[in-house]
């Protein structure tokens, strides 16, 4: 052994899995990785690293299901949520799964080498915006229970799409963004407006401004 913090990472997109090993493979050991829920907790339960890297949003059922069967079985392991989304409802519900941190993907290589640390070692670690988020949904600021009600109704495209038009991109915007074409982003935003009972991109946008999930 050579001391270094043994680390699986877990992300459904192979390139990112690949940048993450570039920038830290120095400063820890990437013992595993995983692309959905079965190849992450398989990595997990077969190589038992101080941490793993989760991604929120995963192929099979989410970070959160990987976190729970990983659990049943060693309850010890370490869980840091690095992901691109900073919705609230993303940061309380991995928390409440029990991971011990959040970080969003822009951190630094050195940051995360940092945070993977401090997870091991047993800290809680947030990027600082995030922090708020706990902070908020403990003392009651945040209604969690309807939040996660309203957002049921919704697929996970459906969440990233009303995300991105709540923080003002345009309907190409969108579509680049998430690979789609504007006319799937159309779609999907005339089924989010229906399952939630909105009128309009304008109502939508207020929704998730008062839910901080923008």
């Amino acid at each position: 052994m050579n001391g270094q913090r043994r680390v699986v990472v877990v992300d459904d997109h192979d390139m990112f899995r690949a940048g993450v090993r570039s920038e830290i493979g120095s400063s820890v050991e990437i013992v595993g990785e995983g692309s959905d829920v079965d190849t992450a907790v398989k990595a997990i339960v077969g190589t038992e690293p101080d941490v793993v890297l989760l991604d929120v949003h995963l192929p099979g059922g989410g970070g959160t299901e990987v976190m729970k069967q990983v659990h049943q079985r060693h309850p010890d392991i370490k869980f840091l949520a690095l992901s691109v989304s900073d919705a609230a409802e993303d940061v309380i519900g991995v928390i409440r799964a029990g991971a011990r941190g959040y970080v969003t993907k822009n951190i630094s290589g050195t940051e995360l080498v940092d945070a993977i640390g401090r997870v091991a070692d047993g800290d809680a670690v947030f990027s600082p915006r995030l922090a708020g988020f706990v902070l908020d949904a403990f003392s009651g600021a945040i209604d969690i229970a309807s939040v996660d009600e309203d957002l049921d109704r919704l697929s996970q495209r459906e969440r990233e799409v009303l995300r991105l038009i709540a923080r003002g991109y345009a309907y190409k915007e969108v579509a680049r963004e998430l690979f789609i074409s504007v006319k799937t982003v159309e779609t999907h935003v005339s089924s989010v407006l229906r399952k939630l009972q909105l009128s309009n991109r304008h109502e939508l946008t207020r929704w998730a401004t008062d839910r901080r999930l923008v």
